[in-house]
């Protein structure tokens, strides 16, 4: 036994190999270690054939799926040998086989995979400066491929692998030699690699096992045969998926091509600094974007929404699409009241396909399909009901799947067991034979419960007990004080402490009676549910097909009722840059207060006058809220969604840029000011005249001169040369006046002063800020009044001693012009080159250099040098 595990483990060594042994899954030597610490479970030996015992571990068959889970949150890779041949019927060792490979990338239960979200692979492969990938939800059936070319072609690519965030990634092993992509995977442990032969990933292979599965004409219709690497990671992709799962993936039977320029591009800064998925501050989904939005009902809903925020539309009729259908489902009522009833009975229709196309699906999940396929058609006629024209399409799209329906109505029973094996599945009435086998079964069952009071009363022996164990079947228990009462044509059978049981031939008959018809009508039940699971598995393409279409209904009804809960509007989309909002809230921040807290405020931003906004106020005064609430509210009209705010008009953006925060990157060896210059060249890089860019506080890492040149360099060239609409805050008062410039303008965050405190109105007005009040805020930190005292007298001193070296420069600039217009133009000099040897004589030179002139006022500075000058004129 041992040398059949070993030679099995040696074909999965890169997976822990749970050996089917009976009822347990084992592991053994360097497994063993690995799960046991792993999993907290004991840690044995047993005799290996040599001297040394080898090491062990096991969990239960039926507990197993727990452990499987716990190992893949792990990362690691979990290889199921099971024994495939009946160890009654076996000469020798049974025969075992690996019959799947479960992976981070292609586990289908258990707390790793989450509800709402999907669990990607994905497979990345490389032709010539051309990046191809695939991306399969295994549990789902999505499939999709996207290529990446051109200069920037690695960081288009690293970046959409951001934002999948996916468990598993399977890489050729040349591929590896790659040094960005080795950096970026060695940065991102929570991706699982996993490295294949280059040959997997060829195209003429990778061409094959496409077709294989999607057909040749779907394949040619794709437009595949023009993206040879797309063609190649998608067809390894398959190939890895085939041989770790070994089965066909019959529901992976559509493609998807997308470009990642269809969509507004997003960067993972921009991501979690306008905190779409989950919130800075805990990672949670509470606090952010999504938290707001997901109103939906379904599984499916869910998922769909969060790649929808993911991926916001360029294209402005599609734009007008998804509005027109949450505008329809906002004028009416009984439309969106109904279509919301009948979706909260679906089940996730998705996952539920993936199962079945496994294999794996149990009576249970049928049902549930069966619940889910018989609301479909109410669901099709309510949407039939829409005018827009997305509704229209989605309801056009919905297959009722009624014989379906009716095949599961008739043959699953409610409340079926979870095990598929041990009866319960099929309802009366579905198959002649179940139905002969289950009354020769029930009817054996009634005659065993009758006998115990017929033999009582026959015998006498009123503690007469009929009983049954899977060792000697049905028998007859007498006590020891009542044998003298035992009828001759007893058998006895077994002997107790206390009693004796014994058989009859009648009740043996009756027994085989009932156990075989049992064990018949097992069988025969589970045969006939893998023929209707198979049955079901033949309509996963339309099954997908629907689902997607009603997440798409569930989306949409979402946005509608976010919109009626917040009084959101309905934004007017544009494509002539012009940003228009009126009284606009930040979605998230307004639904933390308490109502009417939150101060909206107005903003106008186009490709002339108004192009970059530079924006100064007070720390905590709501800069960067304002800023972000533009960002999200234009994000979430290209999503599709209603806005926060009274008036919108929005102009498709193809990207937006933040640079807000401040944080480190100790892992990559990055300062703070380091990610913030690192982050400040991707946009000067990437940002056009179509972007939207948000840049908060940039500078402020390094030494007050050079923040201040480096933001105005990158406030000239954002304005001058990009000239994408921008908003600017900083709290360097000195870049105000570059509202000289075209395109810029000055904004400001109200503050009212009430004596040493101040109130912060979150009223962002035209303007200029003077002043930081960056001691005020300290004192609403609660930082202790000695404290503030003393910077406060620190304050005052730093602030007399630049008025004073300002004023004396301003001095001497008045004074020289003063000089130019007042006194005459012969040349007045001073040979100091002759006089050097004895300058401390010199009565100028000595009242001159006797000065200080940072005590003197402007008016006093120039009197003595007018004084000064006479004195040597007159000399």
């Amino acid at each position: 036994m041992i040398k059949q595990y070993l030679k099995i483990k040696e074909q999965y060594s890169d997976s822990i190999l749970f050996f089917r042994l009976g009822d347990f899954y084992e592991m053994f030597f360097e497994d063993a270690h690995c799960a046991s610490r792993e999993l907290e479970i004991t840690l044995t030996s047993r005799d290996g054939g040599k001297e040394e015992r080898v090491p062990m571990c096991g969990v239960p068959y039926h507990a197993a799926e727990t452990y499987i889970s716990r190992l893949v949150e792990k990362g690691y890779k979990v290889a199921i040998c099971e024994q495939v041949e009946d160890p009654k019927a076996s000469k020798g060792i049974v025969k075992r086989e690996v019959i799947r490979v479960i992976t981070p990338g292609t586990i289908l239960t258990g707390a790793f995979v989450e509800e709402k979200r999907n669990n990607y692979i994905i497979a990345l492969n490389r032709e010539n400066n051309c990046y191809g990938m695939a991306v399969v939800d295994i549990g789902t059936g999505l499939f999709m491929a996207a290529e990446f070319s051109g200069e920037y072609a690695v960081n288009s690519l690293l970046e959409e692998i951001t934002r999948l965030q996916p468990s598993e990634a399977v890489i050729p092993y040349d591929l590896m030699n790659d040094n960005e992509l080795d950096v970026f995977f060695r940065g991102h442990a929570s991706i699982t690699l996993s490295r294949c032969l280059e040959e997997t990933f060829s195209y003429p292979s990778a061409r094959e096992q496409l077709i294989e599965n999607i057909g040749e004409e779907n394949f040619n219709q794709t437009g595949l045969t023009e993206m040879a690497a797309a063609v190649g990671a998608a067809g390894g992709l398959l190939a890895y998926l085939k041989s770790t799962q070994k089965r066909s993936l019959n529901h992976l039977n559509t493609i998807k091509i997308y470009k990642p320029s269809l969509f507004m591009i997003l960067d993972s800064s921009t991501r979690r600094n306008l905190e779409l998925i989950k919130s800075l501050r805990d990672g949670s989904k509470r606090g952010s974007l999504l938290w707001v939005l997901d109103h939906t009902v379904t599984a499916m809903g869910a998922r769909l929404l969060k790649t929808w925020l993911e991926q916001p539309l360029v294209n402005v009729q599609f734009i007008n699409e998804r509005l027109d259908a949450v505008a329809e489902f906002n004028a009416d009522n009984f439309l969106r009241y109904d279509l919301k009833e009948v979706l909260s009975k679906l089940y996730d229709l998705e996952r539920l396909t993936g199962r079945i196309a496994y294999g794996t699906a149990n009576a249970r999940d049928l049902y549930s399909l069966k619940v889910s396929l018989s609301v479909l058609p109410k669901i099709k006629e309510i949407l039939s009901r829409a005018n827009s024209q997305l509704l229209a399409k989605i309801a056009r799209q919905i297959d009722p799947l009624t014989d379906l329906c009716d095949l599961l109505e008739r043959a699953i029973l409610e409340n079926p067991p979870i095990s598929v094996r041990e009866g319960g599945i099929i309802k009366d009435g579905f198959s002649s034979e179940v139905d002969q086998l289950r009354t020769a079964s029930r009817d054996g069952k009634s005659w065993v419960a009758g006998l115990e009071a017929r033999e009582r009363e026959r015998t006498g022996i009123k503690s007469l007990k009929v009983g049954y164990n899977k060792v000697f079947g049905y028998y007859l228990e007498v006590t020891k004080t009542n044998l003298h009462l035992v009828p001759d044509e007893y058998i006895r059978k077994q002997t107790l402490a206390n009693a004796e049981r014994y058989i009859t031939p009648e009740l043996k008959e009756y027994e085989n009676l009932i156990l075989g018809a049992q064990d018949k009508l097992n069988q025969l039940e589970y045969q006939l549910f893998v023929d209707i699971r198979n049955m079901v598995a033949e309509k996963i393409p339309s099954i997908q097909k629907t689902a997607h279409a009603v997440s798409q209904a569930d989306v949409l009804l979402a946005f509608a009722e976010t919109a009626l809960e917040n009084k959101y509007c309905r934004p007017i989309v544009r494509e002539d840059g012009l940003i228009k909002i009126k009284d606009g809230r930040h979605p998230v921040v307004e639904r933390v207060l308490e109502s009417g807290e939150f101060v909206p405020n107005d903003t106008v931003l186009n490709n002339s006058d108004s192009r970059l906004i530079l924006i100064t106020g007070p720390n905590m005064a709501g800069k960067s809220t304002y800023m972000r609430q533009v960002a999200l509210i234009v994000l979430m009209a290209q999503v599709g969604s209603f806005v926060p705010a009274d008036y919108a008009e929005v102009s498709v953006v193809d990207r937006i840029f933040t640079r807000v925060g401040a944080a480190d990157d100790l892992a990559g060896g990055q300062s703070t000011f380091m990610v913030e210059m690192k982050e400040c060249q991707v946009i000067v890089e990437n940002a056009t005249a179509n972007s939207l860019v948000i840049m908060d506080e940039v500078g402020r890492g390094t030494s007050t001169y050079d923040g201040i040149s480096i933001a105005r360099a990158l406030v000239e060239h954002i304005n001058e040369v990009i000239r994408a609409k921008t908003l600017f805050s900083t709290h360097y008062h000195e870049l105000t006046d570059l509202d000289s410039l075209s395109g810029v303008v000055n904004y400001t965050v109200a503050v009212r002063e009430d004596g040493e405190d101040i109130v912060f109105l979150r009223k962002v007005i035209p303007g200029k800020a003077d002043r930081s009040y960056g001691i005020h805020v300290a004192r609403l930190a609660g930082i202790p009044e000695h404290i503030l005292e003393r910077a406060g007298n620190l304050l005052y001193s730093l602030e007399s001693r630049n008025s004073s070296e300002n004023q004396v420069a301003a001095g001497m600039e008045v004074g020289m012009k003063l000089r130019e217009k007042c006194l005459p133009t012969e040349t007045i000099s001073v040979d100091l080159k002759e006089q050097e040897n004895d300058a401390a004589n010199h009565p100028v030179l000595s009242e001159l250099a006797g000065l200080e002139i940072l005590n003197m006022t402007p008016l006093q500075a120039l009197n003595k040098l007018y004084e000064l000058q006479t004195k040597v004129k007159h000399k």
